[in-house]
């Protein structure tokens, strides 16, 4: 996927790719802050890099959790993080119309877990020509992803990668089936999405819980299996975090994590 995108950093190197940033984008320079930061870090590591933030959450547990600060004003956010630090940016898409508004201001479009069934929109996704991830149902089997893939490809998009973010376990719990990821291999890239494959869903308070002490387990595991591409979002204090705060990693802790993952990387190859 990332060979389509002409505004990544080191798409000649031999490491991972990296999609990080905030779950949500809350304001502009939050945004700049974190995507500065994780492009210090990336360039010394030589990580490709898409800079990741929801420009509205759809899946919300409650009425009155926080969706977004506004949806053009996310985007053109997004847009601006793109145009100042040249490096490409994503958003996730809910509705059929997001995916030309949200074209225009992203380079990578993102299908959440829950809705990679929905054939409308992954067709709506592939049209705009943009690049599609296409996040795996915590209900799937990876092998059931090939059909999502082959929505996209038969929508005359090539363009496309598979994110891994766990299974449900019960109804509180994920686990990662670290099996899937070559057998998704077979279809397209696959990108191991460490923090929310350690979310707590459904929990009693109606807030999201999570497992950020096992980012650094989980993300060795992927690497070490031969994941093309990691996922994590991250934010300077995740405690104060309008959305996903408890599996988020500490901005702060992410170059320590992401020097393991290259020593691991190149060790594997």
């Amino acid at each position: 996927m990332i060979q389509h995108l002409n505004n990544i950093h080191h798409s000649d190197s031999t490491n991972f790719f990296l999609i990080a940033g905030p779950c949500i984008i809350e304001g502009e320079d939050m945004a700049l802050r974190i995507a500065e930061k994780v492009i210090t870090i990336t360039d010394k590591y030589k990580i490709p890099y898409i800079f990741k933030g929801s420009f509205k959450k759809a899946n919300r547990s409650r009425v009155d959790s926080f969706t977004t600060i506004g949806e053009e004003k996310s985007l053109e956010i997004l847009k601006k993080v793109g145009e100042t630090f040249n490096i490409p940016t994503t958003t996730d898409i809910h509705e059929n119309e997001h995916a030309a508004l949200a074209a225009r201001y992203v380079d990578v479009l993102q299908i959440p877990a829950f809705l990679v069934r929905q054939t409308d929109l992954l067709v709506a996704a592939a049209k705009t020509g943009k690049c599609v991830t296409l996040k795996k149902g915590q209900f799937l089997s990876p092998e059931a992803m090939k059909f999502a893939v082959e929505k996209i490809t038969d929508s005359g998009n090539t363009k496309t990668a598979i994110i891994e973010r766990g299974n449900s376990f019960g109804y509180s719990d994920l686990v990662v089936d670290f099996r899937g990821i070559p057998t998704m291999q077979q279809y397209a890239p696959v990108i191991l999405d460490v923090t929310h494959s350690l979310q707590q869903p459904n929990q009693s308070s109606g807030v999201t819980g999570g497992r950020p002490e096992l980012i650094e387990t989980i993300a060795k595991a992927g690497i070490a299996v031969g994941a093309d591409g990691l996922f994590i979002e991250t934010h300077p204090d995740p405690s104060c975090a309008l959305s996903d705060g408890a599996n988020m990693l500490k901005l702060d802790q992410l170059e320590a994590l992401l020097q393991k993952l290259t020593r691991i990387r190149e060790a594997i190859l």
